[in-house]
């Protein structure tokens, strides 16, 4: 079994639901991508993965990589912010629990920076708590998936971001920090 089979295997959303009724994930929007087909960012779209986890940032490479974007990865929150700084990505996919500063933190780092402050946040965390996804749609993220994710979440999420360019933007930019 193949690192990407392991790894999708491990990402992998519970028992489907009946082909009966239509799959739905939380945005209510069907699975079935024949009947909707996908619309992925332009090509070479430059996603930062921050995140502990060597699985998932090997698979969130992997699958990035395949549809034509470019990954840029830190291990955690104070290099995700240098490396944001740095190379300005289009796109920043946020774990929220990680040693030293967690992703709450660098999510309120980034919207206070006006050098960053524009970049759109997808925060992603294990915890089923649903105060994180409140307080990290509060402090400025622009989406939240539950670990396990699957492809069909991810992209659903980029693709309500992007623009008429298929450029990734901020949901919505509050006015206060």
């Amino acid at each position: 079994m193949g690192l990407l089979t392991r790894l999708q295997t491990i990402f992998a959303k519970t028992p489907e639901t009946p082909k009966s009724t239509p799959a739905v994930t939380e945005n209510a929007r069907p699975q079935n991508r024949r009947k909707h087909p996908r619309i992925d960012a332009r090509k070479g779209t430059r996603v930062l993965i921050i995140d502990d986890s060597p699985t998932v940032v090997t698979y969130l490479r992997k699958t990035f990589t395949s549809a034509g974007y470019v990954t840029l990865e830190a291990a955690d929150a104070e290099r995700g912010l240098q490396i944001a700084h740095a190379e300005r990505p289009d796109l920043v996919v946020l774990d929220v629990v990680m040693p030293g500063m967690n992703g709450f933190a660098a999510l309120r780092h980034i919207r206070r920076d006006p050098k960053v402050q524009h970049l759109p946040v997808i925060m992603m965390s294990g915890n089923e708590q649903a105060t994180e996804q409140f307080y990290g749609m509060r402090i400025g993220a622009d989406s939240f998936m539950k670990k396990p994710f699957s492809r069909f979440d991810l992209f659903s999420r980029i693709e309500a971001m992007l623009d008429d360019n298929l450029v990734p933007r901020r949901t919505a930019i509050p006015t206060g920090g």
